[in-house]
């Protein structure tokens, strides 16, 4: 028996003024996992933690069900309100742990437990084939929003596409940029790359150019000057049959 509520305060609580909400196409048909990048990820913590993950653009939650499934403690929040009011995929299925947000505004997540109410942090915050959907101007929110819900020495995973993506004559991707860009926009908000976990996921993650998105490419970022979690001795060494 679930021992906590989840609540979520957002500024907009639809993102009723992006494309991908008037055109819903990616969370009417997306289900993405990656049982490899989960493995991979819980390898990254203690057994005896229960990992924390966040998924921004959870679509119809698949990830965050395969999550929780393994004994995590997992929420998603998805921009478009399809899923939800259709009951698609797991939105059925985990409705306390699916919420709708527009992520490009300011939003905060709470956990009240044995009658305390404090703000929920993760080891882990996701965000697959979603932050080229955000407009430019709108990164600085975003960032924020992510860090304020990373616990110290957490990671934002992410997958970004570079190439248009159109939807009856709408293009759903409003920042097209080089992975050089990413970069240097994520290091002026505070955010930097961590090559050493580029190399041990090894191209297992839930999206990116191995899985469904050939344009993408994926990051690992971390804030700088944090105790970073230990990347497995065994798995430092790159091996064949994760390519």
């Amino acid at each position: 028996m679930k021992e906590f509520t989840i609540t979520l305060e957002a500024a907009r609580p639809v993102a009723v003024d992006s494309a991908d909400h008037q055109n819903p196409l990616g969370t009417k048909q997306d289900m993405s996992r990656n049982l490899r990048f989960n493995q991979k990820m819980y390898s990254l913590f203690p057994r005896s933690q229960t990992l924390r993950v966040l998924d921004l653009g959870c679509s119809g939650g698949t990830f965050v069900k395969d999550c929780l499934d393994d004994g995590c403690l997992a929420v998603g929040l998805e921009g478009s309100d399809y899923s939800k009011i259709m009951k698609r995929a797991e939105w059925s299925s985990i409705p306390g742990y699916l919420f709708t947000c527009d992520i490009s505004a300011p939003f905060q997540l709470r956990i009240l437990q044995e009658g305390r109410e404090e703000n929920l942090k993760f080891d882990i915050v996701t965000t697959w084939e979603v932050l080229e959907h955000i407009a430019a101007a709108d990164l600085p929110v975003l960032a924020d929003n992510v860090k304020r819900h990373l616990k110290p020495g957490g990671l934002w995973i992410v997958s970004v596409c570079s190439t248009d993506d159109f939807v009856d004559g709408v293009n759903l991707h409003r920042t097209l940029q080089s992975k050089s860009w990413w970069l240097d926009t994520f290091r002026k908000l505070g955010l930097e790359n961590q090559e050493a976990f580029l190399r041990y996921f090894n191209t297992q993650f839930v999206r990116g150019p191995k899985y469904r998105a050939p344009d993408s490419f994926n990051l690992v970022l971390a804030r700088p000057g944090e105790a970073l979690p230990q990347i497995p001795r065994e798995r430092l060494m790159v091996r064949a049959f994760d390519r």
